[in-house]
């Protein structure tokens, strides 16, 4: 049986041969989630590889096996069975089925894919849903052809060739189609593709395919700015005898010119190759030659939670645009020298223009993961929405000790998503124009210190000097600060609790039965509050999360004050973190004083918490899209999921003779969510006769916690991480 520990897909040695051709020669490849793409020229085994998978080849030798589960020797549908999809090479649709008859025919009962959701994911199937397979133009087609395999509602899809013999433009669509693929969640995706652009695209590894063998597994963001390995791999400009080099070891450092040095870039191809492109003059190769220097230090890939920069990191970065703000750039870099520090001034650039930065613009650009072109786009809002994207990658590779930005909105919005992805109490100071107003869109749940750069950072003046030597000050201060600061970690792993007032006793009651043994978190269920427990469960600082209070998923819901946003239960479902959670406060809407209350909300139950926050009793109608909607997120959580409905009320204003003591309301919550969650060993819900704040509601959840075998060890936590 699958063991859903087990890596999603295990390929060890595999073997086949055609005849005296042999196809696969000693094939290893593993998936342990998300999305790989495998690439490489035709005729390199990876519709072999798909046929192996799918046990449409017999496997000579070797193992292949899918969540722990010998695959090789059993038939096709036995394979399908066990939970793996396949979208074969050419679609292979009936041309006389009309698409409603397709997925009719794929659709299995009682599975969270259904003919209706295929039609919400890809909304032109629904308008052509009477056309016949020959009807459908080659788009439409594929989107059948996926959604035909998700109706097996498969844990592995097996793509070959999604976008052959597709236009661009369809390219496209069909890219689009994975993203959302891969956002919902829930299914793996193994892709076999020549388009490079793609495979980069939707998956941050690539496996490349070599006369039957996977040559080796590089970055996306690698291959993406590599356009001679890319060369070798299409086929394009080369002859098809040759092969992609070797990865291979000098013996000797003293023959390799000086690494660290500006290098002059010649791209064969400045555009990312496809099978429609043609040869390059030689004057366009000139003409976008580029220089290049490398950053000292840099680790070779991202640190496994993306946010894992220890104390003993050195680099401190220093971030804004150097074609406008050159001056004021190295006015920073000045300041942080001049306190002993060794900045690293980074250029975000978005014009193309030259840099004398330490990292130029187009070292960080080429990390985007469809290469520099998603960058230097022309378009103000384009460029920057990709450098911001680039930017956040290279901050997540590591050994950052401290970063100062400074700019406008467009600096302030490509410097702010790097800061983020820092983990909590590395130093990261923003000078902004907008740092006097909301600012909640660029701290979000993190510990960014915004300054106010009260004068335009529009050149050197008495306002802009005294400004900036302050933050350069602030940061300087942190960063030697933090380093030699003791270590104040309890040894224990840390917990994640949410918190509202009307759940405070039933958190109360866990932490004392847990504080022994973990060091418990608790972060108020206000919006920002759930958003930055799921930013350290993200980051590999917490071992799991005791989620008492999802209050935060009515506001989204009825428009209040507190809401979540979409990516709630986000970070449990892309760690596979132990998750518990419970229907804590859920009988509550949050707004302002009583004249801030929407005019459409007249006539229903309100109770004034205080001068400045009105609750409003849920209703059955909102707890049923409540229920569904939570349980949909708890349905794609891939680690043990428990989740907790007290019959006696999900607050404490929720009880006999309390006012928002509801038991239908509550009723239809539960009805709701325990008929969308697919339960089984890993996934239940359970019921408790008993309010959220009674001693035995609490008892039951630290009991069920501990039977989760959440880790005991810090070094434990760390190990687990994706």
């Amino acid at each position: 049986m699958p063991d859903a520990n087990a890596a999603v897909l295990d390929a060890r040695g595999v073997n086949v041969f055609y005849g005296h051709s042999h196809a696969l020669q000693g094939v290893d490849l593993s998936l342990g989630g998300g999305v790989l793409s495998v690439v490489g020229r035709n005729g390199m085994g990876k519709t072999t590889l798909c046929k192996a998978i799918m046990g449409l080849v017999p496997v000579a030798s070797g193992s292949i096996s899918f969540r722990g589960a010998p695959v090789c020797g059993l038939n096709s549908s036995e394979i399908a069975r066990m939970g793996i999809g396949y979208v074969p090479q050419g679609r292979r649709l009936w041309r006389s089925l009309t698409v409603d008859e397709h997925l009719r025919l794929a659709s299995r009962p009682g599975g969270a894919w259904t003919a209706d959701r295929v039609y919400s994911v890809f909304p032109r199937l629904a308008e052509r849903r009477g056309n016949d397979g020959a009807q459908l133009s080659g788009g439409e087609q594929q989107m059948l052809a996926i959604g035909r395999a998700l109706l097996l509602n498969p844990a592995l899809l097996v793509m070959d060739e999604p976008t052959e013999g597709l236009a661009p433009m369809i390219v496209r669509q069909v890219e689009d189609m994975l993203y959302r693929l891969v956002e919902d969640g829930g299914v793996h995706v193994l892709v076999i593709e020549q388009n490079i652009g793609v495979a980069c695209s939707v998956s941050d590894q690539v496996a490349i395919m070599v006369n039957g063998r996977i040559n080796r597994i590089v970055d996306s963001s690698s291959l993406a700015g590599d356009r001679d390995l890319q060369q070798a791999l299409l086929g394009v400009g080369r002859h098809a005898h040759d092969e992609a080099p070797e990865a291979k070891a000098s013996s000797s450092d003293s023959d390799k010119p000086d690494s660290h040095g500006p290098k002059r870039i010649f791209l064969s191809n400045p555009a990312l190759p496809t099978r429609w492109s043609k040869t390059v003059p030689a004057k366009v190769i000139e003409r976008t030659a580029r220089t290049a220097t490398d950053l000292i230090g840099r680790p070779e890939k991202e640190s496994p939670s993306g946010r894992d920069q220890p104390r003993s990191a050195t680099t401190v970065v220093v971030a804004g645009t150097l074609d406008t703000k050159m001056d004021e750039m190295r006015f920073l870099k000045d300041s942080l020298e001049s306190r002993g520090l060794k900045p690293r001034l980074v250029d975000l650039s978005t014009s193309g223009k030259p840099s004398s930065a330490d990292v130029p613009p187009h070292e960080i650009a080429a990390l985007h993961p469809r290469g520099t072109a998603a960058v230097f786009t022309g378009d103000r809002g384009t460029a920057v929405a990709g450098m911001a994207l680039a930017f956040e990658r290279w901050a997540r590779r590591g050994n950052i000790a401290g970063m100062i930005g400074a700019g406008g909105s467009g600096a302030t919005a490509m410097i702010a998503p790097a800061m983020r992805s820092l983990r909590v109490g590395v130093p990261k100071v923003l000078v902004s124009t907008v740092a006097s107003g909301n600012v909640a869109q660029y701290v979000g749940p993190s510990d960014i210190l915004m300054l106010h750069s009260v004068a335009d950072i529009q050149g050197l003046n008495s306002i802009t000097r005294e400004v900036l030597s302050n933050g350069a000050a602030a940061l300087a201060g942190m960063v030697q600060a933090r380093k030699e600061r003791p270590n104040s970690e309890s040894g224990k792993p840390s917990i994640g609790m949410t918190m509202f007032g009307v759940t405070t006793q039933c958190v109360q009651n866990i932490s004392k039965r847990l504080g022994a043994h973990y060091d418990c978190l608790v972060f108020h269920a206000t919006g920002t509050g759930g958003r930055s427990m799921e930013n350290l469960l993200e980051s590999g600082l917490l071992a799991g999360v005791i989620d008492i209070t999802t209050t935060e998923i009515c506001d989204m819901i009825a428009g209040g004050i507190f809401p979540a946003n979409e990516d709630r239960f986000g970070a449990a479902i892309r760690t596979g973190a132990p998750y518990v959670g419970a229907a804590g406060a859920l009988d509550m809407v949050n707004f302002g004083p009583p004249d801030t209350v929407p005019e459409r909300y007249g006539g229903r139950l309100f109770y004034e918490h205080n001068p400045q926050v009105t609750l409003m009793r849920t209703t059955r109608e909102e707890n049923e899209e409540m229920g569904r909607w939570i349980g949909e997120r708890l349905n794609r959580m891939r680690g043990p999921v428990r989740f907790f409905l007290p019959e006696g009320g999900v607050s404490g204003l929720d009880r006999p003779g309390q006012p928002f003591w509801d038991p239908e309301a509550d009723a239809a919550f539960f009805s709701s969510l325990e008929a969308t969650v697919l339960a089984n060993s890993d996934r239940r819900v359970l019921r408790i006769p008993a309010n959220i704040n009674d001693s035995e509601f609490a008892d039951a959840v630290v009991g069920e916690f501990k039977s989760l075998q959440v880790p005991a060890t810090r070094r434990a936590v760390r190990e687990r991480r994706p």
